[in-house]
């Protein structure tokens, strides 16, 4: 199964440069989440935390 589909995946031309774009939105994605964790308030996050215990 899996022959079958490298061998169909081959066959494509120009698929080379999907993987490359996958990588840079996961990468793009995850230095995002990473500044906004860092830049986010305190107050915020102490906020958000709680709110699911607050009724």
């Amino acid at each position: 199964m899996l022959k079958f589909v490298k061998n169909h995946m081959e066959s494509i031309t120009g698929i080379e440069v999907y993987p490359m774009i996958s990588l840079v939105i996961f990468f793009t994605f995850f230095v995002a989440l990473f500044w906004w964790v860092f830049t986010a308030k305190k107050e915020y996050i102490n906020n958000v935390s709680n709110l699911p215990l607050d009724h």
